[in-house]
């Protein structure tokens, strides 16, 4: 899943080399968290219009963990 999301995430950057993707472990109702970080340049071009880019990031990624009967959240930071 991490693999995922670095690969959606360099895809969309300029500064490929500042993207990096932190995991949390699973909390008590079992979610495990992604912090994605990328270069302040290129925030705008992750979250895009409205949250629009992110809002579908989140959606792949969450399809991605449903097949492997997990449970996900993506933040951007």
């Amino acid at each position: 899943m991490k693999d995922l999301l670095l690969c959606i995430a360099k895809g969309l950057v300029e500064d490929t080399s500042a993207v990096s993707v932190d995991v949390d472990e699973p909390d008590a109702e079992g979610v495990i968290v992604y912090h994605l970080h990328v270069a302040a340049d290129d925030m705008g071009r992750v979250i895009g219009k409205q949250g629009r880019i992110a809002k579908a990031i989140r959606t792949v990624m969450r399809a991605g963990a449903g097949r492997a009967n997990q449970k996900i959240m993506v933040e951007i930071d």
